[in-house]
């Protein structure tokens, strides 16, 4: 069978290229896709668009695959839609029920929740016929740019119903004074399908439809085959009946084998489900569960835990960081107490000590400093958008991160809101004067000790204000200062909280929100009158900084 590959030159913010070179599961989409079909084809060749398969003089007869290289979908799917194709020999197009109120039919859930989302790359089709299990019948369903010809472009494909075998999976729960649904859950498909026309799409093909359909293809396979139904077994169940009791037993050997590696002490860190590259060190003291896979020459030191994740080659995952639920590309460098949670590094990217990352997508060569929080719910219950093709569109996602793209070097400090993006190529820097130490700041006489406490006395900074200085002894010990005495006023005479404000209008690149005031109140009579400023403002901090 032949591959015809239909090229998408949409570029996806905020990496500025198309999906086809953008990491999914450790490897460029169009890499994963010639992975899962080279079992079933043999060259290829690339259109404009599926009109120009019909238009061209041609006259192969050969068997097609037809895909648009924006698509992504996994083996249990490809393999279903071409064993189904087959069958029917006939020109098929892939196709996935949709939901119809007035008969009462419901729609794949994993596509109607998760794929349909800031696309375009399905089309709704109302009583369309169509096959459904070798029979030809007529539903709502929605069609995608995946094709089967048996014989050539010889005739008009009909779509045929593909099931995604959704499955609920949760994560955990929310309480109820954050939000409202309770248990947060996800619709896990084993069939894995989605067009990649967003940042949003990565994280859902990464996570959602990536190491999550893994976990939940193991969850179905430990659900089969239980030994209470064995009188209603059917030849599958016994199947893996034998691989469940072959699994079990190999994780018990492994556990009380004192020359296994001794982080291999919980089930599901096996090596059915735990599998590890070569050349590589894992302390001890680290905690891998499956099912993860780690690369080759990868260095991961002590107390580090990993989960349900993807690791590539060269990567090393210093001591006491978490990485749950997350893929990470080959040669990133994870330093000391980082954490990633649900989150995707392309290749060549560092995330710097004690930052977390929640539900982000990080470009490749990208650089994020120490304590960095990208944050992934909002806490006034708004509704989470993204902007899209140059608007704000809500995405339905209880909760999200962030994206930052290709080349990004972020400093410290920094507190990301849900749904925004970081561009390719940008370097941050904090430079606020009233939260960064840019230049030298006065302390006090070393020898000055303070005879009753044996202390040394100190000049006090509500900063970057003095707010008592013992060099002046006129002026006494300050008083306990209440909150709304030291804390920045901003204009509308409140102090902003450390709650994700989220804002259709923030997310535009050319609004900020308002600056705190320069000032900040002091207590009457308890300091002094000539106020020393040690801070600088942002025009000569930047002049600066080198």
């Amino acid at each position: 069978m032949e591959r015809i590959i239909i090229r998408d030159h949409q570029p996806i913010a905020p990496f500025a290229e198309p999906a086809r070179e953008l990491r999914i599961l450790n490897k460029p989409l169009w890499l994963l896709q010639r992975d899962l079909l080279k079992h079933h084809c043999k060259g290829s060749l690339e259109i404009n668009s599926i009109e120009d398969l019909f238009t061209q003089q041609n006259s192969n007869s050969d068997e097609l695959l037809v895909y648009r290289d924006n698509l992504y979908f996994n083996g249990n799917l490809i393999e279903a839609f071409i064993s189904a194709a087959r069958t029917s020999g006939r020109a098929c197009q892939i196709a996935f029920r949709a939901s119809n109120p007035a008969t009462g039919v419901r729609g794949d859930p994993t596509i109607e929740r998760h794929a349909l989302q800031l696309t375009r790359g399905f089309v709704a089709r109302t009583a369309q016929p169509c096959l459904d299990e070798g029979r030809e019948v007529c539903a709502d369903v929605y069609l995608a740019e995946l094709y089967y010809f048996p014989h050539g472009p010889v005739q008009e494909p009909i779509p045929l119903i593909i099931e995604t075998q959704s499955h609920e999976m949760g994560y955990y729960h929310i309480p109820s004074y954050m939000a409202h649904k309770g248990d947060l859950t996800y619709q896990i498909p084993l069939r894995a399908f989605l067009s990649l026309e967003s940042w949003v799409h990565v994280f859902i093909a990464n996570i959602l439809m990536g190491v999550f359909t893994d976990a939940a293809a193991q969850d179905v396979k430990m659900s089969r085959a239980r030994l209470k139904d064995v009188l209603h077994w059917k030849r599958e169940d016994w199947r893996i009946f034998v691989d469940k009791a072959g699994f079990s037993a190999a994780a018990i050997w492994q556990r009380l084998n004192p020359f296994e590696e001794m982080w291999r002490n919980h089930f599901l860190a096996s090596h059915a489900l735990v599998k590890v590259g070569k050349n590589c060190s894992i302390d001890p003291s680290a905690t891998i569960h499956g099912p993860t896979v780690i690369g080759d020459n990868v260095y991961i030191g002590p107390g580090v835990v990993i989960a349900n994740s993807i690791i590539g080659n060269n990567v090393n995952v210093m001591q006491g960081s978490q990485v749950m639920l997350s893929v990470v590309s080959d040669r990133c460098f994870l330093p000391f107490n980082a954490g990633l949670f649900m989150t995707t590094l392309m290749e060549n990217s560092m995330v710097a000590q004690n930052s977390t990352l929640q539900l982000t997508v990080v470009g490749r060569n990208t650089f994020i400093g120490a304590n960095n929080c990208f944050t992934d719910f909002n806490l006034q219950n708004e509704p989470i958008k993204v902007m899209h093709q140059g608007e704000a569109v809500e995405v339905h996602l209880p909760v999200l991160g962030s994206a930052v793209g290709h080349n990004v070097k972020i400093g410290s400090g920094f507190v990301v809101y849900p749904g925004r993006m970081i561009e390719s190529n940008t370097v941050i820097i904090f430079d606020h004067d009233q939260g960064l130490i840019s230049k030298t700041v006065r302390g006090h006489d070393v020898d000055d000790v303070d005879v009753g406490t044996g202390e040394p006395r100190r000049i006090i900074y509500h900063w970057p204000n003095v707010y008592h200085d013992p060099a002046q002894p006129d002026h006494p010990e300050p008083p306990g200062a209440s909150l709304e005495q030291i804390q920045p006023a901003y204009p509308n005479g409140s102090c902003r909280s450390n709650g994700d404000h989220h804002d259709a209008s923030a997310l535009h690149e050319h609004q900020s929100l308002p600056a705190p005031a320069r000032s900040i109140s002091q207590p009457t009579g308890s300091v002094s009158q000539q106020h020393q400023r040690v801070g600088v403002s942002p025009t000569s901090a930047r002049r600066s900084i080198r």
